[in-house]
């Protein structure tokens, strides 16, 4: 595994130039868009890493899938899905126009902005910070770093630059998905997509879902499989905005994107993966990490299509 992931990495290292940083969150375009690293962690605990595997970048979309389980945790299936929607929209994921022309005017799933801050609204706690602290608490233990933090600078970077996202929340407030109040809402938003993690950080989510809720290291179940189902269903459907079909046909596994350059994958019963490339295609996935889960799916005979 180790040798199979130097020789991905050194193939693709050079494919970053393709790509370009996301830009419309200023602190963002400060990130060194040559980087490429992957972290690999199979279920039987062994741990494989590769290129640029420790550096720190922000989760922006993939906390979706992991504050949509806390949520789930929260508040049960039936509450959650009053909420958000079970379909892929084929639309980018800051798209406004489905809220308007769905006639149950909710979001068709929790992996496109609306949908993720309608989920963020549903985390319990009295206040934001209270909320925030519930998730980075929760990420830390699904992790086993404690190290996990936001980073201020990229979240005062959202927060002054979130205009349609801002827009989203009131429309949602509107049609009354969000019940609490609309700013704060956007605080706790703002911040779960500010958090930083490690390609290993996401390798050890991967893994979690792969042995659906249940911990590698400590054996614990930290949440029912059915949460798992149903997040890895997302995933797998609406993970990559709207290159899923793509990915699905090109690497065939439950992933979950971010404009960080980070991506997420599981794979039932064998393993997590996380991936760290910051310089993004037009769909705003990592364009050279896209050709190293292609490649590493065709290697390791991943594709569960």
């Amino acid at each position: 595994m180790q040798k199979l992931l130097d020789e991905i990495i050194d193939k693709y290292k050079g494919t970053t130039a393709y790509g370009a940083v996301a830009n419309y969150i200023p602190e963002l375009e400060k990130t060194d868009p040559n980087q490429l690293g992957i972290s690999v962690f199979d279920t039987e605990g062994n741990l494989f890493q590769s290129g640029d595997a420790n550096v720190r970048f922000t989760m922006q979309s993939i906390s979706k899938p992991v504050v949509l389980l806390l949520a789930l945790i929260d508040n049960g299936e039936e509450r959650v899905f009053e909420k958000v929607g079970k379909e892929p929209t084929g639309d980018p994921f800051n798209s406004i126009v489905r809220l308007e022309t769905f006639n149950e005017h909710k979001p068709l799933n929790p992996m496109i902005n609306a949908g993720a801050i309608s989920v963020s609204a549903l985390i319990k706690g009295n206040t934001p910070e209270e909320k925030v602290n519930r998730i980075l608490d929760f990420i830390k233990k699904i992790t086993h770093n404690d190290s996990i933090r936001i980073n201020e600078a990229v979240y005062r970077s959202e927060d002054l630059t979130g205009h349609r996202n801002r827009s989203m929340a009131y429309f949602l407030k509107d049609f009354g998905n969000i019940e609490g109040d609309v700013d704060e809402t956007l605080e706790v938003y703002f911040k779960q997509c500010s958090i930083e993690v490690t390609t290993k950080d996401l390798a050890y989510i991967g893994a979690l879902l792969a042995r659906d809720g249940k911990d590698i290291i400590t054996n614990e179940r930290l949440f029912p499989a059915r949460y798992s189902h149903i997040v890895k269903s997302y995933m797998a459907t609406c993970g990559m905005y709207d290159g899923s079909g793509e990915f699905a046909i090109n690497v065939g596994i439950p992933a979950k994107s971010g404009v960080g350059g980070g991506i997420m994958c599981t794979v039932l019963n064998r393993m997590g993966i996380g991936v760290f490339g910051p310089a993004l295609n037009r769909k705003g996935n990592s364009y050279a990490g896209l050709k190293v889960l292609e490649t590493l799916s065709k290697n390791l005979h991943l594709n569960i299509y």
